[in-house]
């Protein structure tokens, strides 16, 4: 920190300026301008308590702004709303896994396709239902967790600007205890943000007679949404070119379903401005389109038959580009008329 001097501007008094810290606008005039707003308020609040209580309540009240600081601090918080948001637009799949692996080595190496063989078809569709309640109540629990969260920062965030130290020390007991509620909210929340395992009430696997009936179990495994790339998909005058893409990449490739219609079809033959795509790739050319018109575009995964649960597509709208401007006949362009004359009289 360096001080450097001003030069006096019509009074006898000196002044000063911070440099190095950023704050080389602020002038200070007296010693009570060195302590910021907050240390003056705690010097007048040092006098309300013995010496021995006030050091107790600075304790406690750095204590507190260490939490909020790391464990709670709004930068977390904000990551923690935007994987919220993120999870609601994925796809949640049921994984059926031999007891030995772990969730994300199946392959067809590992698990081969007669595993679903010996699982009874009626069976495996309960056992969906079940991983889309699951799936839906995992996710309103979340909310509710991020919610406290939420909440608990607020009521800290408020005890910590409390001008009295006097409430704040007497109560401190509860505050602890409040802050070792969020501390375990906070491990719930983080622990549920992996989708776990699914409860198997019943077998899944009929009876095979003497064949040896392999271990299983049932997890919900988690897919990153399908996203149009907003700066790639363009529109032309009768054909649109669209482009998307998935955050993490698959291990395997991919097949997607998109959607497209007219908005606002003025005749019978404009309503079948629409259909169903399928698609291997992450893009595609829609043609013959008409021209100067809006249209909706949606992209998904293909359906599976493990598939519990996808409350969420990506959708864009783009408008095609009008017909050039009608110039004149090609036979007359550039070509002046022939002059105009009137008869001779006679």
């Amino acid at each position: 920190m360096k001080w450097a001097p001003v030069a006096e501007t019509g009074r006898r008094t000196m002044s000063f300026q911070v440099t190095g810290l950023g704050l080389d606008k602020m002038k200070l005039g007296s010693p009570q301008s060195f302590l910021d707003q907050e240390e003056a308020e705690e010097a007048e609040d040092g006098q309300l308590l013995e010496p021995e209580a006030w050091r107790t309540y600075l304790e406690h009240r750095n204590a507190l702004r260490e939490f909020l600081s790391s464990a709670l601090s709004p930068h977390l918080l904000k990551r923690h709303h935007a994987r919220m948001e993120l999870l609601k637009k994925c796809s949640y799949y049921i994984e059926i896994l031999p007891k030995h692996l772990a969730l994300g080595d199946q392959n067809p190496l590992v698990l081969p396709s007669t595993m679903f063989q010996l699982i009874d078809p009626w069976k495996f569709q309960r056992m969906k239902k079940v991983g889309t309640a699951q799936t839906k109540i995992q996710l309103l629990l979340l909310g509710d967790l991020l919610e406290q969260l939420d909440c608990g920062r607020a009521e800290l965030d408020a005890l910590l600007e409390s001008p009295d130290p006097r409430p704040f020390l007497a109560g401190w007991g509860l505050v602890g205890q409040r802050l070792a509620e969020l501390s375990a909210v906070m491990d719930s929340f983080l622990a549920m943000m992996v989708p776990g395992r699914l409860h198997i009430k019943h077998r899944l696997v009929s009876d095979v007679g003497a064949t040896k009936i392999p271990h299983i179990r049932l997890m919900l495994s988690t897919k990153m949404p399908v996203m149009f790339d907003r700066k790639e998909s363009v529109a032309h005058q009768d054909w649109v070119s669209l482009r998307w893409f998935v955050t993490v990449q698959p291990a395997a490739p991919e097949q997607f379903e998109l959607r497209f219609k007219l908005l606002d079809p003025r005749t019978q033959q404009e309503c079948t401005q629409c259909g169903i795509i399928p698609v291997a790739a992450c893009t595609f050319d829609i043609r013959n389109l008409l021209p100067n018109r809006s249209y909706k575009f949606t992209v998904k995964r293909a359906e599976s038959y493990t598939l519990v649960h996808e409350p969420w597509r990506d959708s864009l709208t783009l408008e095609t580009r009008p017909r050039p401007p009608k110039g004149p006949a090609p036979s007359r362009l550039g070509r002046p008329g022939p002059p105009l004359t009137t008869p001779p009289e006679r």
